[in-house]
C-alpha cells in the first residue's frame, strides 16, 4: 500500500476513473446487445432505433477516451452492416 500522501491520492483517483470507465464500457456493451437482439428477431425498425443508441454510446465512449477511435469505428461499421442486411 502507498505511504506517501500523493500516492494515496493517485490510488483513490484511479479507483474512481476505473469505475467510470467500467460504467461506460458496460453501457456500450448493453447497447450493442440490444442491436443484436433486434437483428435476431428480424425487426428492422427496432434494429435501426437500437443502432442509433449504440452509435451514440460508442461515440461518447470514444470522446471520453474509453474506446480507441479505430475500435469505435470498427464496432459502428460492423453493426451498421448487419442492420443494413436485414433492412
Amino acid at each position: 500500500m502507498a505511504n506517501v500522501k500523493s500516492a494515496k491520492k493517485r490510488v483513490k483517483v484511479i479507483r474512481t476513473k476505473t469505475l467510470r470507465n467500467k460504467m461506460i464500457k458496460s453501457g456500450v456493451k448493453t447497447a450493442i446487445k440490444k442491436v443484436y437482439t433486434a437483428i435476431e428477431a428480424n425487426d428492422a425498425a427496432a434494429a435501426k432505433a437500437a443502432l442509433q443508441n449504440a452509435v451514440s454510446a460508442i461515440d461518447k465512449a470514444k470522446s471520453k477516451g474509453v474506446l480507441h477511435k479505430n475500435n469505435a469505428s470498427r464496432k459502428v461499421s460492423r453493426l451498421t452492416k448487419k442492420v443494413n442486411k436485414i433492412a
